[in-house]
């Protein structure tokens, strides 16, 4: 599985339906890393409770069909999705490295505590868990969470 399969493009309004697909997936299992498989909300929520717009997204890519997206500001990298059918095969590692172009050298990024393949992702770009926070979730507030809060 090649690598150079792999093309980040801007995002685009057509791209939402295929996004939805890999998030509501994904954050499954992030949120089970968790214990916190209640908490799931799909993106066609989540995208207006935490203002995934408000981001620039990117997208990746493989064999010409969407596989994962980032979304990011200059000061944090604040989603980040791969289809679940596609782990290990770079994608996320080709999204992290793109949204770096962006984001400032004090940049942060939230991971799940429970998290780990997130956590180990990161590390390999140079970011450090910098503290720990806990409190409640972000868009469905009824729930606790604890996050690593990583920097570079």
């Amino acid at each position: 599985m090649s690598k150079g399969r792999i093309k980040i493009r801007p995002y685009q309004d057509t791209d939402f339906p295929r996004l939805c697909e890999i998030h509501d997936r994904a954050r499954k299992d992030e949120l089970a890393l968790a214990n916190l498989e209640k908490a799931f909300i799909p993106l066609i929520i989540a995208a207006k409770r935490e203002n995934l717009f408000g981001y620039q997204i990117a997208v990746a890519e493989y064999d010409q069909q969407i596989a994962g997206f980032v979304a990011f500001t200059k000061e944090e990298l604040a989603w980040l999705y791969v289809d679940t059918n596609l782990s290990g095969r770079g994608i996320g590692s080709k999204l992290v490295a793109y949204a770096l172009q962006f984001l400032s050298r004090d940049a942060e990024i939230e991971v799940l505590k429970g998290n780990l393949p997130a956590l180990r992702l990161y590390e390999k770009f140079g970011f450090k868990v910098k503290k720990r926070l806990s409190g409640v979730m972000p868009g469905n507030e009824q729930f606790h969470v604890t996050v690593n809060i990583m920097q570079r």
